[in-house]
């Protein structure tokens, strides 16, 4: 898995906590950078992902740099996405976002995964499979029968972790405007 290794933290970081006492899981990546870099965490928030909504800047950013799909999203509309998602993960690497992803659900039969982003000089580590990893334990999302994504261009990415093209059924939109 690139560079290093998982090892799943019992209590999410204290530096995370610190801005988010409602995190419900964190993991961090040990890797063979140097000492002076901070580490890698990855944490799983609590139903009002109050870092985020404290971060909302930096939520932007991430979108905004590293996705063509969700960026120009404003703070306000961000703010609405987050409470409207079961689940919510992000990556921090210290102080700066690196990665994040969520999902919606009814908890029984259907979730989708939305807007997983890793910047891209964190992609290529495992940084992105630990994201859906994440949102796929979530309690909104464990056991549910089915979870759909949609993809443009990362199926290759997708596919490495289970997932599976769906001939049978057609993507429809109807947009708002």
């Amino acid at each position: 898995m690139g560079q290093g290794i998982w090892a799943d933290a019992r209590t999410p970081d204290p530096q995370a906590r610190g801005l988010e006492g409602q995190d419900l899981a964190s993991s961090t990546l040990n890797s063979r950078a140097p000492r002076s870099e901070p580490e890698l965490s990855v944490i799983r928030h609590g139903p009002m992902a109050l870092r985020l909504r404290q971060q909302l800047p930096a939520l932007q950013q991430l979108l905004d740099d590293n996705s063509f799909w969700a960026a120009g999203r404003s703070r306000k509309q961000l703010t609405r996405m987050l409470g409207g998602s079961q689940a919510v993960v992000s990556a921090w690497r210290g102080q700066r976002l690196v990665g994040f992803g969520r999902a919606s659900s009814d908890g029984v039969f259907r979730a989708v995964l939305w807007d997983v982003v890793v910047a891209q000089d964190h992609q290529g580590q495992g940084l992105g499979r630990r994201l859906v990893e994440q949102l796929l334990e979530a309690p909104a999302l464990r056991g549910v029968e089915r979870v759909y994504l949609m993809t443009t261009n990362s199926s290759g990415f997708y596919l490495q972790l289970g997932f599976q093209p769906v001939g049978s059924q057609r993507l429809m939109l109807k947009t708002s405007g």
